[in-house]
């Protein structure tokens, strides 16, 4: 089957961005039975942040795309990581200096700077005037013997051949045309990514190159790096930007794009593969809710279109209530999500007093089914509006009799209403219900009553309709509650 690889370099975080890489690159390998590999790409050091490639890998095993082979699992094409492969990229270049397909520069830092201000200067894109492309052997080797330090350029041919791109189809960029020759290992030994990435395609195996469109102007610079190693290049498909909903990069600095922070806010992780992918294109439907396997069954690369995609993160809430609720409705994933519950719970309300009732798995159960689909994170259900679920109230009596001097008789007709109700108590219903009550009390107000229910069941005066705590308690909590109330 086909080899693919999602290549982060270990800067930060793992965002949006890269996890929508990371997901065609998953799908891909799956759809077609092949090998899915996580390859760090940290051959730039001064900007590689400790920590932060175990933490893209924990990231895409959180979101349920983990790989087959990476820094972290192993596998028969390691190392993973570009800085421990130093020596191939050696041999490569010096396989490319041999053949005259490469050669040594000599150029000063200083002399390079001033070439690119005086293209600047003149309106120019800056680029190296391939002047050292002309030195002879005697020339490289007389400074070398000078201890001159030197970096090594790959030299760019006019005349590429055209290749088509899976998305993009057929394309080419006249790079010698453009630019000067690109450095493919510098003077410290590390490569550039054009070499690092050609060099461990073919290594690993890779047979077709998932990623982002801002590569898709370097890919004729990297065939020519593949013809003149000689080697079988892979199958390019470039993915279209992600983008904000008005069409601006998703900027770092938004802070807000970054899984670790979607994952603290207790997003679903399949609500971000949907997201990611309803926004683009590839797959043959476009509803939302979509599984990871439905997402593997529909998944065409010939359905990728060049348009960018749009992604409108305040839609997301609504993805994630989606998701939410199908785990509710799975028995399996519905324990996990009632011991998430539980730990909000204590960790919201661990200081007042959490009746142990509370916490037992069939209440918590219950309250998720009941208010599935009302509710687009698990979080919301520790929110203020939904605290009489977890806190028993106590009210004293003089503050109920100010607002209706019938606490008893009312509290009497709502206990013997629960015990003819207790088996499908729905808020229409009781609604209907408590509308007939009222009428039976001798001079309290609806208002009132409901008022009063409210605090004897909340100990608040806002949140839901008194009909909907009822329905979310339960007849037989209800009915604990009253009597606390009336014997207070």
């Amino acid at each position: 089957g086909p080899r693919v690889r999602f290549g982060p370099s270990p800067t930060g975080f793992l965002h949006l961005g890269g996890l929508r890489t990371a997901l065609y690159n998953y799908i891909f390998a799956k759809k077609h039975r092949g090998t899915f590999i996580l390859r760090v790409e940290d051959t730039d050091q001064n900007r590689v942040v400790p920590g932060a490639a175990e933490g893209i890998e924990d990231m895409l095993d959180w979101a349920g795309i983990p790989p087959d082979e990476s820094p972290g699992r192993g596998g028969p094409a390691g190392p993973y990581v570009q800085s421990q492969r130093l020596e191939l990229y050696g041999r490569a270049s010096a396989a490319l200096l041999d053949s005259g397909a490469a050669y040594r520069c000599f150029c000063s830092p200083q002399r390079l700077q001033l070439l690119r201000r005086d293209a600047l200067r003149s309106q120019q894109t800056p680029r190296y005037d391939n002047r050292c492309r002309h030195l002879t052997p005697a020339e490289v080797a007389q400074k070398l013997s000078q201890g001159l330090d030197c970096v090594i350029r790959f030299r760019l041919e006019k005349g590429v051949e055209p290749f088509q791109d899976l998305v993009y189809g057929w394309n080419k960029h006249e790079v010698a045309e453009v630019e000067g020759d690109p450095v493919i290992l510098k003077g410290d030994g590390f490569p550039t990514y054009h070499l690092a990435n050609v060099v461990d395609d073919h290594y690993m195996g890779i047979t077709h190159v998932l990623r982002g469109t801002e590569w898709l102007a370097s890919t004729s610079k990297h065939l020519l790096l593949y013809k003149a190693f000689g080697w079988e290049p892979p199958q390019f498909g470039h993915l279209p930007l992600l983008l904000n909903k008005d069409g601006s990069k998703l900027s770092k600095r938004q802070g807000d794009i970054f899984l670790e922070h979607f994952a603290r806010d207790g997003f679903l992780p399949e609500a971000l593969l949907d997201i990611v992918t309803n926004c683009g294109s590839g797959f043959t439907e476009k509803q939302m809710g979509r599984t990871l396997e439905e997402l593997i069954s529909q998944f065409e690369v010939g359905r990728i279109t060049t348009h960018s995609a749009l992604l409108d993160l305040e839609m997301l809430p609504e993805f994630n209530r989606i998701h939410l609720t199908r785990h509710i409705e799975n028995q399996g994933l519905r324990q996990k999500l009632v011991r998430e519950l539980q730990g909000l719970v204590e960790l919201v309300y661990g200081d007042q007093q959490v009746d142990p009732d509370v916490l037992e798995k069939e209440y918590v159960e219950r309250v998720l089914l009941l208010r599935k689909g009302h509710i687009s994170l698990l979080k919301d259900l520790v929110s203020s509006d939904y605290s009489y679920l977890w806190v028993r109230p106590s009210v004293p009596r003089q503050q109920l009799q100010t607002i209706s001097a019938e606490v008893d008789e009312i509290g009497k007709l709502v206990l013997g209403l629960m015990k003819r109700q207790a088996a499908a108590l729905t808020v229409e219903e009781l609604n209907k219900d408590l509308r007939s009550l009222q009428k039976q009390t001798r001079e309290t107000k609806y208002s009132s009553m409901m008022q009063l229910l409210r605090l004897v069941l909340s100990g608040r005066q806002h949140g839901p309709s008194v009909a909907e705590m009822m329905v979310t308690l339960g007849a037989e909590e209800v009915c604990g509650r009253i009597h606390r109330a009336l014997s207070s």
